[in-house]
């Protein structure tokens, strides 16, 4: 059939022209014989430097071999390849840049043609890839400031950097902090970037509801205006509409629950900000105000009330960051094992270095939960020559070449029972202090051994697991050749706060925070040191017990999660309900979510088949898990009992008053450790 006025290869050619996929004829041998001009936009080439080139120049280098052995294969039984049925890929263009495709093949073989049609489309633009790769651009920029906020003794330098920081991510015209005056009468600006001349550092702004800082102190939540031209809550500036600022979004800062100020950025775009920009700025909000009220703090608290203080601080932001990290980790890893990313080389890279950067945000967590000793310890064997030298060749690769180090762990050296990643953060404090000392060079030294009789100095002052029983810890050593301390620094060393580095160097918390690890490991601690002669901290942990019955050890393993697993899911987070739901799914339970407890306990009637219920501790203003978990089981006792929290805090204090089959599982948390809390759930249940 041929159209009026029309031949057919006139039509097919106009066809193939207008077609809006990248669209190449190829040969047998690989070679381009024709190509469309939406190849030419993609790939960035003319159809001149098209035709003739192999379709192997637009393969990035990395996947070359494998693209040619897979072509070498097609060729000796061509067939029809749709798109997106197989696997998302990467072309290379002109310049070198690289571009995430979808490819279609339509082998021509059927028509007596060696030829194969390539449709080629791009897919940098799909909501989803788009989605995944914003979350991901965002999860960077709050793990740099998260780092910057835990070594920032100044608060100014945070206060400084973060507004350029939201600019950058978010690529706004616009970024301010508004600190809101002890007299909460008006808001002050504090700190921005690509401010108009009217808004100068300093200037003072009036806390009215029909201004913008004031309303959002108003609303206490965040707050997004689509359109400025259409604002009509409060009033608009002239000055923005004159700057073609269209659109804007800011979120308060929050200091114990009041509205102490807020994070505002400004664009020239319409409809710029959705729920992931909240997040992402909501994030960079509760840094800036747990790194504010921890000056403050510092700076108005008593000695002894310092450390506390602390853990205030840090665990106001907790339990937000890590359903944060929960939502952005769990993504990533269903994403990372769907076909289309599994076997992308490109797209494997981009979440791997999401992966990064989530897990940098959730030692960063750790690390500020650290500084109250709250945290949640989880003791297993720990091998300790292997720890040593492991830590000992990071360091060797990362400190002053002019500092050599010294390792004397002999095989033989029994293993010892403490948290494997506290105890090896604890050892690294103690290299940083003795590098800090050693500003010229020298040696640092580790060394682990069996401890035959503690010191006398620690019988009494620790509360030890085993006593003074000979042979019951094991002693590992951190020595330095430094400056040494006096014995006015010595008494002082394990303060909280107290610090001999210059301002901003250090916050005084490094051998206290090692300090309050090992008094929770039921382990001790010595310092010995004189001026001109190095130091050696030294920490004693109880020596690994083994098991005396190998049946025992085997009982107390957890089993297989059994199939049809039925799951009551209680989480007031959305985002973490959804992922939570995600990974229950793949572990093949079936699962009835809810938002609240109020929801969930009408469900929880004496013939329900639930086997498990997962909750999360914190459900805002209404019943907690744990109380929810207290009726659920009265209903039903044979029901299993695995709560959740981001907060370190409420994990202690729940494992103090919990029943002891209760199961307790920390945010943020990959599928493996849900499934392993959720079989040793069931497992206390059975025993």
């Amino acid at each position: 059939m041929s159209m009026p006025g029309l031949d057919e290869p006139t039509l097919f050619r106009s066809i193939f022209s207008a077609y809006p996929d990248a669209l190449l004829l190829v040969n047998g041998q690989g070679v381009i014989e024709l190509a469309n001009p939406a190849a030419e936009a993609l790939l960035d080439y003319s159809a001149d430097q098209l035709v003739g080139l192999s379709v192997d120049a637009l393969v990035p280098d990395s996947i070359r071999p494998r693209h040619a052995e897979y072509r070498a294969t097609y060729a000796k039984n061509p067939r029809p390849r749709p798109m997106g049925t197989d696997m998302e890929l990467v072309a290379k263009r002109r310049d070198g840049s690289e571009v995430m495709v979808e490819i279609s093949l339509s082998p021509l073989t059927s028509q007596g043609l060696p030829h194969v049609v390539v449709a080629i489309r791009g897919i940098g633009n799909y909501p989803r890839v788009k989605r995944a790769l914003q979350r991901a651009h965002y999860a960077e920029y709050v793990a740099r400031m998260g780092r910057l906020a835990v070594d920032a003794r100044d608060a100014s330098l945070l206060l400084e950097q973060l507004p350029q920081v939201a600019k950058e991510a978010l690529q706004v015209q616009v970024a301010m902090v508004f600190l809101l005056e002890p007299n909460q009468l008006e808001f002050r600006i504090a700190a921005g970037t690509g401010l108009l001349p009217s808004e100068v550092i300093g200037r003072r702004i009036p806390n009215r509801p029909d201004t913008p800082p004031g309303f959002v102190f108003a609303q206490s939540k965040p707050v997004i205006v689509p359109d400025y031209r259409e604002e009509r809550r409060y009033a608009v500036p002239q000055a923005y509409l004159d700057a073609g600022l269209v659109s804007a979004m800011a979120v308060p800062l929050s200091d114990r629950g009041q509205v102490v100020g807020a994070l505002a950025v400004r664009s020239t775009q319409t409809q710029r900000f959705g729920d992931d920009e909240v997040r992402f700025l909501e994030s960079l909000a509760n840094l800036l105000a747990a790194t504010l009220q921890r000056v403050q703090s510092e700076e108005s608290l008593h000695h002894a009330q310092r450390l506390e203080s602390v853990g205030q601080l840090t665990g106001g932001i907790a339990h937000d960051f890590n359903n944060l990290l929960t939502v952005i980790q769990g993504n990533l890893q269903v994403l990372e094992e769907l076909p289309a990313v599994n076997g992308d080389a490109y797209a494997q890279q981009l979440v791997s270095a999401a992966a990064r950067a989530s897990k940098r945000g959730a030692e960063l967590t750790g690390k500020l939960l650290a500084f109250s000793r709250r945290q949640v310890l989880s003791p297993s064997r720990i091998d300790v020559p292997s720890l040593i030298d492991s830590l000992a060749d990071m360091l060797r690769r990362t400190l002053d070449q002019r500092i050599r180090i010294e390792v004397n762990a002999p095989d033989d050296c029994p293993p010892c029972v403490a948290d494997p990643g506290q105890l090896e953060s604890a050892l690294l404090n103690i290299a940083i202090n003795a590098r800090d000392a050693m500003p010229n060079g020298g040696t640092l030294s580790f060394s682990g051994r069996l401890c035959a009789a503690l010191p006398v100095q620690l019988r009494g002052d620790f509360e030890l697991k085993a006593g003074d029983q000979p042979g019951a810890y094991i002693a590992i050593s951190v020595s330095d050749t430094g400056s040494g301390m006096s014995d006015t620094v010595k008494e002082r060393a394990f303060e909280p706060f107290f610090t001999t580095k210059e301002l901003g160097r250090g916050t005084g918390l490094g051998l206290s925070t090692v300090y309050g690890f090992v008094k929770q490991s039921h382990g001790a601690i010595t310092l010995d040191s004189s001026v001109g002669q190095g130091t050696t901290v030294t920490l004693y942990i109880p020596r690994y017990a083994q098991p005396e019955q190998a049946a025992d050890d085997a009982a107390a393993r957890p089993g297989v999660i059994p199939p049809g697993l039925k799951v009551l899911l209680v989480e007031d987070e959305p985002e973490v309900r959804t992922v939570a739901m995600r990974f229950l799914a793949t572990l093949g339970c079936e699962v009835t979510p809810c938002s609240s407890a109020e929801q969930a306990l009408p469900l929880l009637t004496q013939d329900a088949a639930y086997e498990l219920l997962l909750s999360d501790i914190a459900l805002g203003p209404g019943m907690r898990g744990t109380d929810l978990a207290r009726e659920a089981q009265a209903r039903l006792p044979h029901l299993a009992i695995l709560l959740m929290s981001g907060f370190s805090a409420e994990l202690l204090d729940t494992s103090q008053s919990a029943p002891l089959s209760w199961e307790l599982l920390a945010k943020p948390y990959s599928r493996e450790e849900l499934a392993h809390a959720l079989a040793t759930a069931l497992q206390a249940v059975k025993g």
